[in-house]
């Protein structure tokens, strides 16, 4: 008959009604999360959850830098009740946030995210980077609610609030960053206006990366009940004075793989692929090679595998305590003070007056990473060996 609904009709016109696009799990192009893994229909969820509140957090940066910032989220869901959090980041950090129960949507910083901050609203937006970049997005991103930075119509950032005079100071002038003793968590709480609350930063592996990282194990021999000791070379290329000596790295493996037991595993980027080659070729088969040219995740879950990481101020570090691994770090040009170990390793330095310079070249001989001496990290990494085998499994 004209005009009456058929079958297929009315069950279109339910499942419209039943639609509720503004649960945190509708994603409105391709099914949500619930309906793929378990069917379940709009109508019937018992899981529907309203995203009462939206906060854009914008943190492009270094992928270390975006991966610690994720220490704010829980702070950040209990301060705003449990809000719908889109992140916006470079498409080389996606993969840190990939899995993360906290945030709701990703967007990668390309053409087609700049076209939905047109469009989408938020009641918070917050950027803690004081980069032309990402000040810019928090200016045209639309929102009555900014914390962090923005950019001017003449190209300035300046600070949305009061809680971002601090680190926007301490971006300026040398002086005032070697004075802080604030952490990084504290220093992007406060300029979010949140209430710290020291937590670690977060990474959750799939089930499939934990069973490709276990078929490395297998593969490359690696015996469980002995300490796996992760050595990374990385320093990454803004401050390369923050790696320590080629001798040093070498020495240390040799320690680790016979007067502690220990199994060692080399860890480095692209950028490591020259250092690490050379490191193989002094010690052979005394060491483990993981490779230079990981996904970021690949990457991950090989530090997963560790008991204990060594490494300077780089991502490894900081993937290393998302993952609850003991620690021994580094610290040379960078501040140490900024770095927080939530009681999970120890910091080596060297007694230096000019440390935490960030400077990029150095005309000191030694320089504060040559001033490290293999014996101190050595006796660093017995400890946490030590700590890492009277902690559960």
């Amino acid at each position: 008959m004209d005009g009456a609904l058929t079958m297929d009709d009315t069950s279109q016109k339910r499942k419209r009604e039943a639609v509720k696009p503004d649960c945190r799990y509708f994603l409105g192009d391709r099914p949500c999360r619930l309906h793929k893994e378990e069917g379940i229909q709009c109508r019937d969820c018992a899981r529907y959850s309203p995203a009462t509140k939206r906060v854009l957090v914008i943190k492009l940066g270094a992928m270390g830098d975006v991966l610690r910032t994720t220490s704010i989220l829980p702070a950040l869901h209990k301060q705003h009740k449990e809000p719908h959090i889109t992140w916006i980041t470079e498409e080389d950090s996606v993969d840190f946030l990939v899995n993360n129960p906290l945030v709701d949507s990703l967007m990668g910083c390309v053409s087609g995210s700049l076209a939905r901050l047109q469009v989408e609203t938020f009641d918070l937006v917050i950027n803690p980077e004081s980069t032309r970049e990402s000040a810019a997005l928090a200016s045209i991103s639309r929102s009555k609610d900014k914390k962090g930075f923005g950019l001017s119509p003449n190209g300035f950032v300046f600070p949305f609030n009061r809680g971002a005079e601090e680190i926007f100071y301490m971006g300026l002038f040398d002086d005032v960053k070697k004075q802080n003793q604030k952490t990084y968590e504290e220093l992007i709480c406060q300029v979010s206006d949140l209430l710290y609350e020291r937590v670690p930063p977060t990474l959750r592996l799939t089930e499939g990366e934990l069973r490709v990282a276990e078929e490395f194990v297998r593969s490359r021999g690696i015996v469980r009940g002995r300490p796996v000791v992760g050595i990374n070379t990385g320093g990454g290329v803004r401050w390369p004075l923050k790696r320590w000596t080629l001798e040093g790295f070498v020495s240390l493996a040799r320690e680790i793989s016979s007067g502690a037991n220990g199994q060692v595993l080399l860890l480095g980027g692209p950028t490591e692929e020259e250092i690490n080659r050379v490191i193989v070729s002094e010690l052979g088969g005394t060491i483990i090679d993981t490779g230079c040219f990981n996904s970021p995740r690949g990457f991950s879950a090989l530090i997963n595998l560790c008991d204990v990481v060594v490494t300077g101020d780089s991502l490894a570090l900081h993937i290393g305590l998302a993952l609850n691994k003991r620690m021994v770090v580094l610290f040379g040009p960078t501040s140490a003070t900024e770095i927080d170990l939530y009681g999970l390793g120890e910091k080596v330095t060297s007694e230096m007056d000019c440390l935490c310079c960030y400077r990029q070249t150095c005309d000191q001989s030694p320089n504060c990473m040559e001033n490290i001496s293999v014996e101190r990290v050595y006796q660093a990494v017995e400890r946490q060996i030590d700590f890492s085998q009277d902690e559960p499994k």
